[in-house]
């Protein structure tokens, strides 16, 4: 008789939490360090001046992705915790409501009453407070925020995109700088788009025509900017 093999199934939620923090970071990295450079280059300064600005929004860029990320997630993480400290308090002091609360859970879903109470009975009594998180507040251990992962995620993926653009200005020609700058991040958010879909097993079209035409619009907005203060300068 052949061994039965345990058949794992990954799932693109699991990767939720970290892939929104890469792609947000990388991202922004892209479109707001080569928006920067785009518009400062079209107010007619130097590549030296450019590569500063460049240089100082990669950093404060990636700084103030991290607290972001770390003040907004450790914000949902406190509410997490205090709804399931409610719920742990509730269960304390009236189980019998809180199983007719789950029941009615998976009434609701299409089992009918008497599997409904079953299924509440059997999964209360394993681990009561984890079968109300995941079914009646939607808290899974693959959604659970991680403030520390996101903050370093989007910091580190924030300053490799911003790097992209600005790894550009040394190279091309200043006559053309905008123009270089331009296409090579609107390649990188191509290329950002197409590995986030993949990584998040969705269509790669439809996400490589959203980064790129809102990236079009941040940079062009930024160069016509640029041009106008270098007009009056």
């Amino acid at each position: 008789m052949p061994r039965s093999k345990t058949h794992v199934e990954r799932h693109a939620v699991d990767r939720v939490g970290w892939l929104r923090a890469a792609v947000l970071g990388a991202n922004d990295g892209i479109v707001s360090t080569a928006s920067l450079i785009v518009g400062v280059a079209a107010a007619g300064t130097g590549r030296t001046e450019i590569l500063i600005a460049g240089a100082a929004g990669l950093i404060a860029g990636a700084m103030s992705m991290a607290a972001g990320e770390y003040v907004s997630v450790s914000s949902q993480s406190d509410a997490e915790k205090a709804d399931l400290k409610r719920e742990k308090r509730e269960l304390a002091e009236s189980p019998e409501f809180e199983k007719q609360e789950l029941t009615q859970i998976y009434i609701d879903r299409g089992l009918e009453a008497g599997l409904a109470r079953q299924v509440a009975d059997q999964l209360m009594e394993k681990d009561a407070l984890r079968a109300h998180a995941r079914d009646e507040l939607g808290i899974t251990e693959s959604t659970t925020p991680r403030p520390i992962q996101a903050a370093i995620t989007s910091a580190l993926t924030f300053a490799v995109g911003a790097a992209l653009p600005l790894l550009v200005v040394p190279v091309a020609p200043r006559a053309s700088l905008e123009l270089a700058v331009a296409i090579a991040s609107l390649a990188s958010l191509a290329l950002l788009g197409l590995l986030g879909a993949r990584a998040g097993k969705a269509s790669g079209t439809k996400s490589v025509l959203r980064i790129v035409f809102w990236g079009a619009v941040a940079m062009a907005v930024t160069a016509m900017v640029g041009s106008l203060f270098g007009a009056v300068v």
